[in-house]
Order: C-alpha cells, then sequence, then structure tokens
C-alpha cells in the first residue's frame, strides 16, 4: 500500500509542475512572440509607412510639375502659332490689296491709253480727211493757177531764175540719197540747195528752214523758180523747185528719185520765192 500510494503521490506533482511549467512556457512564449511580434511590427510599420508615403507625395508633386511645366510650354506654343498665323494672315491680306491695287492701276492706264489711242485715231481720221478735202480743193485751184501760170510765164523763166529751173531739170533721174547735195545723187533739200547755189544763193540746208527762207506766195500765183514746200511752213518735210507749166522737180524718195511731177499729182501746202 505504501509503495503504490508512493508512486501517485510521486507523479503526480510533476505533472502538475510540468502542465503549469508548460502552460508558463506556452503562455510566456506567446506573449513574447506577441510582444516580438508587435514589436517588430511596430519597428517595421512606421518605416514602412514611411517609405511608402514619401514616394507617393514625391511622385505626385513630379507629376503635377510636369504637367503644369508641359501645359504652359503647350500654352506658348499656341500663342506663338496663333500669332505667327496672325502675322500670316495679315501679311497675305497686304500682298492681296496691293496686288488689286496694282491690278486697278494698270487696267485704269490701260483703259487710258486705249482712250487716248482711240482719240488719235479719230483725230488722225479727221486730219486725213481735212487734208484730201484741201488737196481736193488745191488740184482744182492749181489746175486753174496752171493754166494761168503757163500763159503768163511757162517754161520761159529768166536770169536766175531760169538758171535755177535749168539746173534741176538736168538732174532729172539721178538717185534720191539722204543727206547727199549731188552732184549724182540728192535728197529734197539737197537739190534745192545745190539748184539755187548755181545762182549765188544760199539756202538753208534742211526743207523746215527753206520753207521759211523767201517771201511766201500764192499757189495761184507762182513763177519758175519758186520754191514749193509740203508740210506746215518751218516744219515742212519735202520741198521741189516750180519749174512752170503747173510741174516741178524735186528729189522725191528712194524708189523714185529725182523727177518731174505736175502741181496735181501732189499738191504742195505753200510756196516761197527767193529771187
Amino acid at each position: 500500500m505504501a509503495h503504490t500510494a508512493h508512486i501517485p503521490s510521486h507523479r503526480k506533482p510533476r505533472r502538475n509542475v510540468s502542465t503549469r511549467t508548460l502552460r508558463s512556457g506556452v503562455a510566456g512564449g506567446v506573449l513574447s512572440t506577441i510582444a516580438v511580434t508587435a514589436a517588430a511590427s511596430s519597428a517595421n510599420a512606421a518605416p514602412a509607412a514611411q517609405t511608402a508615403e514619401m514616394p507617393t507625395i514625391s511622385a505626385s508633386f513630379a507629376e503635377d510639375a510636369a504637367m503644369s511645366t508641359a501645359a504652359t510650354q503647350q500654352a506658348a506654343l499656341n500663342l506663338e502659332i496663333a500669332s505667327e498665323r496672325e502675322a500670316l494672315a495679315a501679311a497675305e491680306k497686304k500682298a492681296a490689296k496691293q496686288a488689286r491695287a496694282e491690278a486697278e492701276r494698270k487696267a485704269e492706264a490701260e483703259r487710258k491709253a486705249k482712250a487716248k489711242a482711240a482719240a488719235e485715231r479719230a483725230e488722225a481720221a479727221r486730219e486725213a480727211a481735212a487734208e484730201r478735202s484741201d488737196r481736193s480743193e488745191d488740184r482744182t485751184k492749181l489746175s486753174t493757177a496752171a493754166a494761168s501760170t503757163a500763159s503768163q510765164a511757162g517754161s520761159s523763166a529768166t536770169g536766175s531764175a531760169a538758171t535755177v529751173v535749168n539746173f534741176v531739170k538736168a538732174q532729172v533721174g539721178k538717185a534720191y540719197v539722204s543727206g547727199a547735195v549731188g552732184p549724182s545723187a540728192y535728197d529734197c533739200s539737197g537739190l534745192t540747195t545745190a539748184a539755187f547755189r548755181t545762182v549765188g544763193v544760199s539756202l538753208p540746208r534742211v526743207s523746215q528752214d527753206q520753207s521759211t527762207a523767201g517771201t511766201p506766195v500764192s499757189l495761184s500765183n507762182l513763177q519758175p523758180g519758186d520754191i514749193l514746200y509740203w508740210g506746215s511752213a518751218g516744219s515742212a518735210y519735202h520741198v521741189a523747185v516750180y519749174i512752170g507749166d503747173g510741174k516741178y522737180v524735186g528729189a522725191q524718195n528712194s524708189s523714185t528719185g529725182v523727177v518731174e511731177r505736175t502741181l496735181d499729182w501732189d499738191p504742195p501746202t505753200g510756196a516761197v520765192r527767193v529771187l
């Protein structure tokens, strides 16, 4: 009995001690684990939170700053593009305005030129008609005058006039050369100059001056040796020598040379008497 009783009393305290110890150890371990976990959690929580939070703030700020910079640059670029477009539009508008003004100026100049040309043609036509009328009248007058002159003087020029008449008759058939004064070729004023030189009379060299060199005479009162002219006195473009019988001798042009013509073939404008 004593041995049997001893055994239970011996084992039971061990089990109790072991249980308490175990429980204490487990509890201590659990508490230690909780404490360590809590400490680790606390230790890791702050840095983790700090590490996670700071990059988030920095990235957001950098992103906002980048977006703001990009927006500012884009706005500046848009303004620059708009300014360039406005400048280009203004330049195109100015160029178009200048082109229209130039076109209008040219059109006005062309209109004026056409109007002037039309007026000049009309004036030329009136002058030509008047000249034809005058020549027709002159032909009538000259026909009458020629008959009268022929009856009075005919070809019987005397003195210096006869010398001039004979000289120009002798040149008929010779060539016409501009500026020539003989002896093989003449122009119109060169022939009259050479003819009057034979009688010691020095005439001006050109037809314009020869048309005012002597005393004006009527075409109805011509005498052999008178100088006939075509055009206005002082601006005549052709001269010849009246030889009587309603005829004259003149260096006409390069095609005909020096010829003898009747007054009604090409009526002169006027005449002057030098001799």
